[in-house]
């Protein structure tokens, strides 16, 4: 019998890490070439990842909710004959070398890579005698371990409040929230006579009554890590417009009862909402204004415009938010988009979206319906710099030529990357969309749709 060990294969467009979503496979189970191992969730989609070979699973380097790096071993096998593949991470290893005090060694190769065994990290002792020992015995999972590096907190200054001293998120949102003070739930320390001292934990402080704690898990995990990204690299502003609906209601009306009129059943015509109308803007809006039609990577310093429109269109799914993609926009007519709407909508909330029709939008465009509410402050979907919202369409009394009359109303809300598109530009760009939507023939004047 000979080791063979399945890495982690590149999935394509950049992606270094991706998250274990289920496992198909458990220790000792005798597995045939092309049977489905692991599911790996990506950006937005979830890969099912096959065996290349027929053997025994002896490991399994992970857990579901795990992250794992680009080229880290998932599974091990025992295969009949040939060499074992060469690897440079092993799957629960295990090593006997005493660190010295200054050298800083982790057992796992990285903290994306878990094991069936939590990673044991020796730290570096503080050299600084007044502040407190450091604990040189962490157990603690992969996305801990992420969040205290991205905040730069030393976990060895945490007692951990879990099994065996494991750290959990409430230890370390315990220790974020008292300045660094509070070391865990359960756990405090206290200085007597120049020694540090851990209090025990309390048994009432071990149970929680009426709680409910959930994993962040898959597409929600994903979410929350671009929103986090968005606003805390992208400085924001939102421009907003209210814009008189009435004339456009009137022809959207119209093109309605003319379909059901030709078609009868209404089968091969969907039927109009706002949103291609508002898309329709969108789109002539982005050809006047390409700056909002961009891209911008703050690493580089390079801004990508785009000829081509591809509308993301944020869509609520039971398993959270996702954006698939309208491409090339600016080739469709109305109804096209209406078709198009129904489609990615039905595949985002089925799981049946491809990956193609999840990436590479240039502009985003989100719409909450009927809820819709008075202001919306959309956050935007990076790398992109400019998103577009409309909000609750409602009757409102207007003064006209010196006339109060009943129009239909709805606020458009437009957010945009400051440091790629001026305020004066922004706010160019959505009463351009207000012209179109208000004087709806200019929609499909100059381009034939």
């Amino acid at each position: 019998m000979a080791l063979y060990e399945f890495k982690l294969p590149d999935l394509g467009e950049g992606v270094v890490t991706s998250e274990i979503v289920e496992l198909h496979v458990k220790l000792g189970q005798k597995i045939e070439e092309d049977d489905i191992l692991i599911a790996m969730m990506t950006d937005k989609a979830t890969v099912e990842l096959p065996s290349p070979v027929d053997g025994i699973v002896t490991s399994i380097a992970g857990n579901v909710g795990d992250i794992v790096n680009v080229g880290s071993v998932l599974i091990a096998f025992d295969v009949e004959g040939g060499v074992a593949q060469p690897s440079d991470i092993k799957p629960n290893q295990k090593t006997n070398t005493q660190p010295s005090p200054k050298t800083k060694t982790v057992e796992a190769v990285t903290p994306m890579q878990a094991s069936s065994a939590p990673a044991r990290t020796t730290i570096e002792p503080s050299i600084n005698t007044d502040e407190p020992p450091i604990n040189t015995d962490i157990l603690a999972s992969p996305s801990l371990r992420r969040r205290a590096q991205e905040l730069n907190i030393e976990l060895g200054l945490i007692v951990g409040s879990g099994p065996a001293g494991r750290l959990t998120h409430d230890d370390l949102n315990g220790f974020i929230a008292s300045g660094g003070a509070y070391i865990s739930n359960v756990d405090r320390r206290s200085k007597t006579d120049g020694a540090t001292r851990v209090a025990k934990p309390s048994k009432s402080g071990l149970k929680k009554i009426g709680v409910k704690e959930i994993p962040l898990r898959g597409i929600r995990r994903k979410i929350a890590e671009a929103m986090a990204f968005s606003k805390r690299n992208i400085p924001h502003y939102t421009y907003v417009e209210e814009v008189d609906l009435t004339d456009l209601e009137k022809l959207r009306g119209q093109l309605n009862s003319e379909r059901r009129a030709c078609s009868g059943d209404g089968l091969d015509q969907p039927k109009l909402t706002l949103l291609p109308f508002l898309m329709k803007a969108i789109v002539k809006a982005a050809a006047k204004y390409p700056q909002c039609n961009a891209h911008y990577n703050s690493e580089t310093g390079m801004i990508t415009q785009f000829d081509a429109v591809h509308v993301g269109m944020a869509a609520n799914t039971p398993n959270g938010l996702m954006v698939p993609v309208i491409k090339h926009a600016e080739s469709l007519d109305i109804w096209q988009y209406a078709s198009k709407v129904q489609e990615l909508a039905k595949k985002a909330r089925s799981g049946s979206a491809a990956r193609d029709e999840l990436t590479g939008s240039t502009i985003t465009v989100t719409s909450l319906g009927k809820i819709g509410g008075i202001v919306t402050t959309p956050i935007i979907n990076a790398p992109e710099v400019c998103i577009i919202g409309n909000n609750k369409l409602v009757e409102r009394p207007m003064v006209i030529n010196g006339e109060i009359v009943i129009r239909k109303m709805m606020n458009i809300s437009g957010s945009f990357d400051h440091r790629i598109v001026d305020g004066y530009d922004g706010a160019l760009m959505i009463q351009y969309i207000k012209s179109l939507l208000e004087v709806p023939a200019t929609l499909f004047m100059g381009d034939g749709a």
